[in-house]
């Protein structure tokens, strides 16, 4: 630190250059990161069962456009009538022509895959686009469509799996940005309190602009390499203004203080890289560690919201220990200028009489203050022990967005099983032949038999199949019209989609009678297998449903890896830090209690909806993302560690120069806890604005991480661990000889 403190206070002018043109070439790239994201449930498993599935349709099938857009339509007057029929017509013609839209399926009013209502009013169009390349464009193409087609007489609304992918692509990229603009403003204005001076408010967000920025702009180029969850973009922004405030917090404070030893600003900066800096480099790489837990799953997806947030925060460490010591070298005592407020309580440098006393108070009740925390935390958490995850759909969007509202549609019409289908491929082992027809059969009669099945699609079907057939892709629809004629095409094209080219696989459809939820999939999916294992057929099982399943049970499984990683990682290096066995186990222990705390009441609000309707998050979603408990143990354990090393590292200084580790804890947290509350509070702002979004799973992340954040820096970190500590005593420090000699000597101070 030293070396960089240096360089930094004696050449600012450089540093900053280099900053502002990184910035500079940043903005362009960072600015197209958003729209290449997606939201793709199961992206990056490419050797999973439904992904096999899907190769196997395009390749042996000839499936090229497996994608469905169900569009729902409400005619006044109703089809059936002259001018309902006309209204309709017109919107139809004109829906075959855009560019993109393979094939278009009219609704049927008969049959058990009826996609028109008895009266008219309300039917289902299917349209066929690409799968994957092209995907997002043709959808963007047929909602431009159906915005110019509505009518008073038609009213249009489009959903299917790339409407809805795409809206929680969308509305999260919106949410992060209003949220940016939300929060800020409350920020500057808890900085302008906590600083006091208006040139001093300013530097923690431009700490947090320039690191989010750079970190975008290279996001941008991780899409070129991988799928890049749209989730990535909010951890950037929340790492990049939540760690870059607290670490500049922590920085300008301890600037200050040097500058009321010395004059010369420069040197104070330099005095202050090598204090402080060091706290936010130990702090940032705790962070780091947390996130790149992330990076182990074998699952691009996961792994691209672990890179995003270690580039984020490294770049805030960096940003931190370099452009900030750089401004405040140049600034000198202008950074408290101009004074605008003056309030004692946030702006005092000296130890906090009133936190100083408090923790007195703490540490004379040892035992009381850890039994009563840590109970109250084990209870907060106790939800997590009936934790559900799941892709959740479009219950994963707030109602309002369009996809979502139009799904209750087509359950009203009975048909929400097309967007919860199932695929089935079997293998005969051998070319079909007419020997094989019986045994066929028998497998789709036990399929269409089993409950909570609407229809199979397969060569054998009933009357009332070919009455209101579905034929084409993935999505079921109309395969021809009335009539034998329509009859005939019906069951051609049943019969070409139910064998590859080459007649050695086998296709059927199962159709749920509804769209089926992430909690009931797990028993569809187990009847199925069940019928498919007696059936003698080698087999695989894909579909949406199925996609979604894989993907939460490999985030799931990678969940054990990821902890032990973590934890192991951070034991490593608060052991090197603070020269201590106890203490890193005590971190590590009492941070897992805040997750937990945090992640149980993100359960009980979102998946069981208690409280859920006053923060706008709909009652009804049932499961968490599958991603989520991952996405919040890293975080929060990460960020969680940012107050931990404030204050021990006060701690430790305070002991290495007392010998006195009861008076060194009462000190410690009279001098960090104006500074840890503050920053809880702008950290709290910054996460609660992700609250008030549209994507329920980027409420969640923002709802776990403003309660963690709230937990830690309260119940944890000034009452729990200042007892802790008390209780273990010298044993705080104890480290063995011969460990003590083999480990790296480094001091943290603020």
């Amino acid at each position: 630190m030293r070396t960089l403190g240096r360089l930094v206070s004696h050449h600012p002018w450089a540093v900053l250059i280099v900053w502002l043109l990184a910035a500079a070439l940043s903005i362009p790239f960072a600015a197209r990161a958003p729209a290449a994201l997606n939201a793709d449930p199961a992206g990056g498993l490419t050797q999973s069962e439904a992904t096999r599935v899907t190769d196997l349709l395009r390749d042996r099938f000839g499936e090229r456009d497996t994608n469905t857009v169900v569009i729902v339509t409400r005619s006044s007057p109703p089809l059936g009538t002259p001018q309902g029929d006309a209204a309709y017509q017109a919107f139809l013609s004109g829906l075959e022509k855009v560019p993109g839209v393979t094939r278009v399926t009219p609704p049927q009013g008969s049959g058990p895959y009826r996609t028109r209502a008895e009266d008219g009013t309300l039917a289902l169009t299917l349209a066929q686009i690409p799968l994957l390349d092209g995907a997002s464009d043709t959808l963007k193409l047929v909602r431009a469509y159906t915005a110019r087609a509505q009518t008073p007489a038609l009213s249009i609304r489009v959903t299917g799996g790339q409407a809805i992918a795409d809206d929680f692509t969308h509305f999260a990229e919106s949410d992060t940005k209003r949220s940016e603009f939300t929060a800020l403003p409350l920020i500057a204005l808890l900085l302008l309190v906590v600083f006091g001076a208006l040139v001093a408010t300013g530097l923690p967000l431009i700490v947090g602009m320039l690191s989010i920025s750079v970190a975008m702009a290279a996001l941008y180029g991780l899409t070129h390499l991988m799928p890049v969850s749209t989730f990535a973009q909010s951890v950037i922004t929340m790492l990049g203004l939540g760690a870059g405030i607290d670490y500049a917090l922590l920085t300008v404070n301890r600037f200050r203080e040097e500058l009321k030893r010395t004059p010369d600003a420069r040197l104070a900066a330099d005095r202050t890289v090598q204090t402080a800096g060091r706290s936010v480099a130990f702090s940032g790489l705790t962070v780091a560690i947390a996130m790149a837990g992330l990076i182990l799953p074998p699952i691009a997806f996961v792994r691209s919201i672990g890179i995003g947030g270690v580039l984020a925060v490294l770049l805030t460490v960096l940003a931190s220990l370099t452009a900030l010591p750089a401004l405040l070298a140049l600034l000198g005592e202008r950074v408290n200028s101009p004074r605008l407020v003056r309030f004692t309580w946030a702006q005092s440098g000296a130890a906090s009489t009133g936190w100083t006393a408090f923790a007195r108070r703490v540490t004379a009740r040892p035992w009381l203050a850890v039994t009563a925390s840590t109970a109250l935390l084990l209870l907060l958490a106790s939800p997590v022990l009936t934790l559900r995850t799941g892709y959740a759909g479009a219950w994963g969007l707030t109602p309002g967005v369009e996809s979502r509202d139009a799904l209750q549609d087509v359950r009203d019409l009975g048909t929400g099983g097309l967007l919860s289908q199932f695929e089935v491929i079997l293998d005969p082992g051998h070319r079909y032949g007419p020997a094989d027809r019986a045994r066929f059969q028998q497998t789709v009669t036990d399929l269409r038999a089993l409950p909570g099945v609407r229809g199979v699609l397969s060569p054998f079907v009933t009357p009332a199949d070919l009455a209101g057939s579905v034929g084409g892709g993935s999505g079921a629809g109309s395969a021809g019209g009335g009539g034998s004629a329509g009859q005939l095409a019906a069951l051609s094209a049943l019969t070409s989609r139910s064998f590859s080219a080459d007649r050695t696989l086998l296709r059927v459809t199962v159709i749920p009678e509804d769209t089926l939820r992430a909690a009931d999939i797990p028993a569809f999916e187990t009847q199925l297998r069940r019928t498919l294992n007696a059936s003698g057929y080698s087999y695989l099982l894909g579909g949406a449903p199925i996609g979604g399943q894989e993907f939460s049970r490999a985030i799931t499984n990678s969940l054990p890896t990821i902890i032990l990683a973590v934890f192991a990682g951070t034991f490593l290096l608060l052991m090197i830090a603070f020269r201590s066995l106890l203490i890193p186990l005590k971190s590590i222990l009492m941070n897992a209690l805040t997750v937990g705390a945090a992640t149980g009441i993100v359960t009980l609000i979102v998946q069981h909806g208690i409280l859920a309707a006053p923060l706008g998050i709909p009652a009804d979603v049932g499961v968490l993302d599958s991603s989520l408990p991952v996405l919040l143990f890293a975080v929060m354990f990460g960020l969680s560690m940012d107050y931990e090393i404030f204050l021990l590292s006060r701690v430790q200084e305070e002991y290495l120069r007392s010998g006195d580790n009861d008076e060194a804890i009462v000190l410690a947290v009279g001098h960090t806890a104006r500074i840890i509350t503050s920053a809880a509070i702008i950290m709290f702002i910054v996460f609660s604005a992700f609250i008030f979004g549209r994507v329920v799973a980027s409420k969640s992340i923002g709802l776990g991480l403003a309660v963690a954040v709230a937990l830690d820096a309260t119940l944890v970190r000034l009452i729990l661990v200042p007892a802790f500590l008390k209780l273990a005593g010298k044993w705080n420090w104890w480290l063995p000889a011969w460990l003590d000699r083999r480990l790296p000597h480094i001091r943290l101070e603020h």
